[in-house]
């Protein structure tokens, strides 16, 4: 039996294939993986998913664990350290983003109990199923945007926080013809 995956999962990673099978369009309301996932989308502006999937590990140990408490702490010397670590995108602005983020994380913790709270209520709990088109933006998206970006976000455009959508499970977006496709 041939396996039919979206044609951006390539097929001769395994972390890539990983991903698309078991994480790519899943519904999460993990915390820490959503604060994780909305950092690396910022981080894969312009650059492929699979360069950052393929560092991802790196970013968990370089970044504490993706512990928002940590990063929001992160000092001079910490990021001296982020911009020397070889096994992430060692950007100046993207580094400063992720620890401005974890500072506008806390506060949307206490002003919206989380992400996961704050997120899913925009589609009210449930994922938006499309019909496998390439969409890059939603009006939706724009709004998410544009409320993270007076939050003090950082690298959360319009077409970041699509794709965020997306891989956090909040928008079904498999291709028509891909078996993991959940209808």
């Amino acid at each position: 039996m041939t396996v039919r995956r979206c044609a951006w999962a390539n097929p001769a990673n395994p972390l890539y294939l990983d991903y698309h099978d078991h994480e790519w369009g899943v519904p999460c309301h993990d915390e820490r993986r959503l604060f994780e996932m909305l950092n690396l989308e910022g981080a894969q502006a312009g650059l492929s998913w699979e360069t950052i999937l393929n560092k991802r590990e790196h970013y968990r140990q370089a970044f504490d664990g993706w512990d928002a408490d940590k990063i929001a702490a992160y000092d001079d010397v910490k990021v001296a350290e982020l911009l020397a670590n070889p096994g992430i995108v060692r950007n100046r602005l993207k580094v400063a983003a992720a620890i401005q983020n974890a500072r506008a994380y806390l506060q949307l913790c206490r002003d919206e109990g989380g992400l996961d709270a704050y997120l899913w209520r925009h589609v009210d709990g449930q994922p938006v199923r499309n019909n496998g088109e390439r969409i890059v933006t939603t009006a939706l998206s724009d709004q998410i945007s544009k409320d993270l970006k007076k939050r003090g976000f950082k690298f959360v455009g319009s077409t970041i926080i699509y794709a965020y959508m997306q891989a956090i499970g909040m928008v079904q977006d498999h291709a028509a013809d891909c078996d993991w496709r959940r209808i």
